[in-house]
């Protein structure tokens, strides 16, 4: 006996032999149908959606290298520690007496001016959006981290509480 299945217009209650998925009387709607089925798997395969940190993040070899660190067990392990060491609670928005839950993990000196701290837990703390957006911006003029811009020479700050004031200025 051969398997069937039931037709797939709404209301219609006739059993379809496989692989149709209409009966004689909605056959029409069946192409449309394998069609927008097509759409979906290519839209959801992983070589298709799969392209962040592909192509804007990858200028050249150092940046390469430095974005492959997030990649690694070791960035997993070590997120996850400084994420429960400061209980999911953005550091900077804690000195300043607010509490604001995160899930970002930011390096207090940035790994661009300071290539051998990327893995000390010392290093780094857990970040909210709005504060992220302000530090990067401040790392940039500070020590002229982000693309274009030069590394100056300057004293690395360590101190959260040093640096929410120096970002605020």
């Amino acid at each position: 006996m051969p398997r069937v299945r039931r037709c797939r217009q709404p209301g219609c209650h006739q059993m379809v032999e496989l692989p149709d998925h209409y009966c004689s009387e909605h056959y029409e709607h069946e192409a449309e149908y394998l069609a927008s089925r097509e759409r979906w798997a290519r839209s959801h395969d992983k070589q298709y959606t799969h392209k962040y940190n592909t192509v804007t993040r990858n200028r050249d070899d150092t940046k390469r290298q430095q974005y492959n660190f997030y990649r690694t067990r070791q960035w997993a392990h070590l997120r996850q520690q400084v994420l429960e060491r400061d209980h999911y609670l953005c550091a900077y928005c804690k000195v300043q007496g607010v509490i604001t839950p995160a899930k970002t993990v930011d390096h207090l000196r940035p790994i661009e001016a300071f290539p051998n701290d990327k893995a000390n837990i010392n290093n780094l703390a857990v970040i909210c959006g709005k504060c992220h957006r302000r530090k990067t911006d401040w790392e940039q003029r500070y020590y002229g981290t982000g693309q274009g811009n030069e590394l100056k020479q300057v004293t690395p700050i360590s101190d959260v509480s040093l640096i929410v004031v120096l970002m605020n200025n």
